[in-house]
């Protein structure tokens, strides 16, 4: 009975160590995976608006991506209604926009409930929103320094637009000025989409 039971204990604890090891190293070749599959514009986590709850940008890699910096008291805020209809008009098509409120303008005093409450009953929004952030200066978020970086320019005013190609390697910003509906903005958006994924 010991001859038979010391090789078979042997085995199960050499079977077990090698499920320890496999489980342990799962989680960090999946992560390699996903960091190559996913442009270095998208690998940021920030938090949801709705919940304040974690959510990695690299979700949305492989779309067209539209980063805007957004505001409750400014005179484009009515641009939500506008974003809110491309992205119902274009996300089955691979379009998502993405919200980043900012009071760097002194034009978003309201708390994350507030802002959340605002979009939601006054202009339906249901595109991804994120807590309050800073999008300019030394204070911006990676993300925002990034596409400050890649296109040389930083948001000048609310609803700044950042358009991201499906790879992340085009970026191309739009001063406030140019709305959601403006054609030539509609145009490359719709050029972008029908782009292939390169990555």
């Amino acid at each position: 009975m010991k001859q038979l039971f010391i090789p078979f204990f042997l085995i199960c604890f050499g079977w077990g160590n090698s499920a320890l090891v496999l489980a342990a190293t799962e989680p960090s070749i999946s992560a390699n995976m996903a960091s190559a599959s996913c442009p270095k514009l998208l690998q940021h986590t920030m938090l949801r608006l709705q919940d304040e709850k974690p959510q990695a940008l690299c979700q949305y890699a492989g779309q067209v991506v539209l980063v805007v910096n957004t505001a409750s008291f400014c005179g484009f805020t009515s641009q939500y209604k506008g974003l809110e209809a491309l992205y119902a008009k274009y996300k089955d098509r691979g379009l998502v926009v993405l919200g980043f409120p900012s009071n760097d303008f002194s034009q978003e005093p309201e708390s994350n409930a507030k802002i959340a409450d605002f979009c939601d009953n006054t202009f339906g929004v249901k595109f991804p929103m994120f807590t309050k952030t800073s999008v300019r200066g030394t204070e911006a978020v990676p993300l925002f320094k990034q596409l400050t970086e890649q296109t040389g320019t930083a948001p000048k005013w609310n609803f700044y637009k950042y358009l991201i190609s499906r790879d992340g390697k085009t970026v191309k910003s739009y001063g406030s000025i140019t709305g959601p509906q403006d054609k030539g903005f509609v145009s490359e958006v719709e050029k972008l989409l029908a782009a292939k994924d390169s990555r």
